[in-house]
């Protein structure tokens, strides 16, 4: 549910919507990391002036925790770049 929501926000914001890739990766019992994946020209406008944008997405997605008790981390990563 998450990730879909995710996925479907950061298209709408984003110039390139087709490289929007979505990931969520398990870190520790009740801890998840959700990576969107984007074109580089889209990573700026996903984090917005001073974070803005990612900490809003951040907060929208802290209200899943009071439903499914899992916490989660939020990254913007271009695509193909390195780990």
């Amino acid at each position: 549910m998450v990730e879909s929501f995710v996925r479907e926000l950061a298209r709408l914001i984003v110039k390139h919507p087709e490289y929007v890739v979505v990931e969520r990766h398990n870190i520790a019992d009740k801890f998840d990391e959700i990576v969107i994946y984007t074109h580089k020209e889209d990573a700026g406008k996903l984090i917005g002036k001073e974070g803005r944008m990612i900490n809003a997405l951040k907060t929208v997605i802290s209200g899943c925790k009071a439903k499914d008790g899992i916490s989660y981390r939020v990254n913007v990563r271009s695509a193909g770049e390195d780990e």
